[in-house]
């Protein structure tokens, strides 16, 4: 009897099920890797399992008990879009950043796409400037952006738009400058904007010793495809910060071979 049974539900599944399972098990990992480490993802993991007891009370035809989680489920979707609004905007963005793709060619399911190489940077003078601001234990937050321009970002700064030099990032990472609290964001070899307010990441497993520096960079990487470098007023160490992702106590020719890697390999 059971082997009639699976028999019949395989010759009656199309392949568009199938590709249908498919993406939507895609969307829910997609999401769950945008949620995971936040308290909302326990909300969804509870508002899942109500939808699955209701599927299971349908089947049984209990009607009574269908017909309130039916309602609960169906105001439920409002509320998903409420507690969740959040990660929905970064799921959003993640969809339209170039980093859902791939780092040198864009990705569509199985398929790469070439893109085209990215920008040249001129590295030299901004691993210069994090390693004369390491040995001087200067706090620093610099935000190297790429196919996204960060102008959200950068409007909350002062505009700078002038040539990236080593010169010009210590002084405006200078303790008693009035532009060396907050970020610094380059793009296309120059300096956009200082002192440019960033978000903060919400991730509960960055531990408790970074501060809200460390927390700016990891935010801003997750919401682009940026990378951001950081340097530590505590403890002069760099750090550099990609996809979210933090990468710390580099030394300043590791450094040199991310970035080249990164912005000048056109390979």
């Amino acid at each position: 009897m059971m082997l009639t049974l699976m028999a019949s539900v395989f010759i009656t599944l199309h392949w568009l099920d199938i590709v249908d399972i498919l993406l939507v098990a895609l969307m829910f990992y997609q999401f769950y890797r945008l949620a995971r480490g936040t308290a909302a993802i326990n909300v969804f993991f509870g508002i899942f399992t109500v939808y699955l007891i209701w599927q299971i009370v349908k089947l049984l035809q209990m009607d009574l008990l269908g017909e309130i989680l039916g309602q609960f489920v169906s105001v439920g979707i409002l509320g998903l879009v409420i507690v969740f609004q959040k990660e929905i905007r970064q799921f959003l963005l993640l969809l339209g950043s170039p980093k859902f793709f791939g780092r040198k060619t864009k990705r569509f399911l199985f398929w790469k796409l070439n893109m085209g190489s990215v920008h040249h940077l001129d590295i030299d003078p901004i691993i210069t400037a994090c390693q004369k601001l390491s040995v001087n234990n200067t706090g620093a937050l610099i935000v190297l952006a790429r196919e996204n321009e960060l102008r959200q970002f950068a409007d909350t700064g002062e505009l700078i738009d002038s040539r990236v030099s080593e010169q010009l990032i210590e002084n405006i990472f200078f303790k008693n400058s009035p532009l060396h609290d907050g970020a610094v964001i380059i793009r296309f070899n120059r300096i956009v904007a200082a002192r440019c307010i960033l978000p903060v990441s919400g991730n509960k497993k960055i531990p408790f010793n970074f501060g809200l520096r460390h927390r700016s960079a990891i935010g801003v990487t997750e919401q682009s495809d940026c990378v951001s470098l950081i340097v530590s007023e505590e403890t002069g160490k760099i750090a550099y910060c990609r996809n979210g992702k933090l990468h710390t106590d580099i030394l300043p020719s590791q450094l040199k071979t991310f970035l080249e890697e990164e912005f000048n390999n056109n390979q």
